[in-house]
């Protein structure tokens, strides 16, 4: 035991002497903290490697290949056309070029009035919740509702509200208040537009809500308090008060939603099926027409590719946009 005891002083004693054994326990305990996070989220880079980088590389290689159902069983033989499918699908004078963008044009539209009306009225509740009353609680929860409702199941209750016949919307707007002359088609025809604009902002605006009233509760009571003292009325609260305290929220939430719609796949393909009205043909389902109804994957990846940079250059410009704005701001 003496001998053991003599042998940790020693150790002791030069790692003391020894000027490099504390920095070096220094930066080991360092890269520990750091290479932590990395190793945490190395299952979910994996993850994400596989389930989206890696099929849009081959998405991308597919876009410079003739691929047609007749090399689908063994698409790495497909001829390479370079950039064919990219000046058909640009070729705005023919058939596919024009369709594509009739599609896309109307993509926009459909964006800007689901993303303008989900924002608007998200933005209505989320400051009408704010003050206390009876029932805040109940109303909260009933707002949340088609969020929290799987898309499939609300997109198909849609559907079946919107038939002509015996549909929930013509019994109202028809047999009950006697709106229309007839019972107008809201799943085939110019009124499928609006059909499917309704079901987008039914299921989108509560995400708008939710995210502006968790911005609200940042926002201390003593500003409305001293500006009411002031004299200053409801709208100007909401207009020098809210909104301004809203705009790093309101600039995420906008990207967000841009992106979701812009993208929307689900809810055509579920209320129209495969074939949707030209009034209402976005450009996701679009593509997805492109590809697998005429067997083109090669155009099909193409406009994907296309899709892709738009939306990337589209929300770049934004970022830039909405940093330039707010450092101006802080100035």
């Amino acid at each position: 035991m003496t001998t053991t005891a003599a042998l940790d002083t020693g150790e002791r004693t030069a790692r003391k002497n020894d000027p490099g054994a504390a920095p070096r326990r220094r930066r080991s305990g360092r890269l520990r903290r750091i290479g932590l996070p990395y190793l945490l989220l190395l299952p979910a880079l994996i993850l994400v490697l596989l389930v989206h980088l890696v099929p849009m590389v081959i998405g991308i290689a597919v876009s410079f290949k003739e691929l047609t159902q007749f090399y689908i069983r063994d698409w790495g033989t497909a001829p390479w056309t370079g950039f064919d499918n990219y000046s058909l699908a640009v070729d705005f004078n023919a058939p596919v070029g024009e369709a594509l963008l009739k599609s896309f044009l109307t993509t926009c539209l459909f964006t800007v009035l689901s993303v303008g009306l989900c924002w608007l009225l998200g933005a209505a509740a989320a400051i009408f919740m704010q003050e206390s009353f009876r029932g805040r609680g109940f109303l909260r929860t009933l707002f949340l509702v088609p969020y929290a409702l799987p898309v499939y199941a609300a997109v198909i209750t849609w559907a079946f509200m919107f038939q002509r016949d015996n549909g929930l919307i013509n019994q109202v707007l028809y047999d009950q208040l006697g709106l229309t002359d007839s019972p107008p088609f809201w799943l085939i025809g110019d009124n499928s537009f609006i059909a499917l604009l309704v079901v987008s902002v039914w299921k989108g605006w509560p995400f708008a809500f939710l995210i502006m009233m968790a911005g609200l509760q940042n926002i201390p009571r003593e500003i409305y308090e001293a500006a009411a003292l002031d004299g200053a009325g409801v709208w100007q609260q909401v207009r020098r008060i809210t909104l301004p305290s809203l705009r790093p929220v309101n600039q995420v939430l906008v990207l967000v939603l841009f992106l979701w719609t812009f993208n929307d796949f689900n809810t055509p393909f579920v209320l129209f099926g495969e074939a949707a009205p030209e009034s209402a043909n976005l450009i996701s389902l679009h593509i997805y027409q492109s590809s697998f109804q005429t067997w083109n994957f090669g155009t099909g990846s193409a406009m994907s590719v296309l899709l892709l940079l738009f939306l990337l250059v589209v929300t770049g410009a934004y970022l830039m946009l909405t940093s330039r704005g707010r450092r101006a701001t802080d100035a």
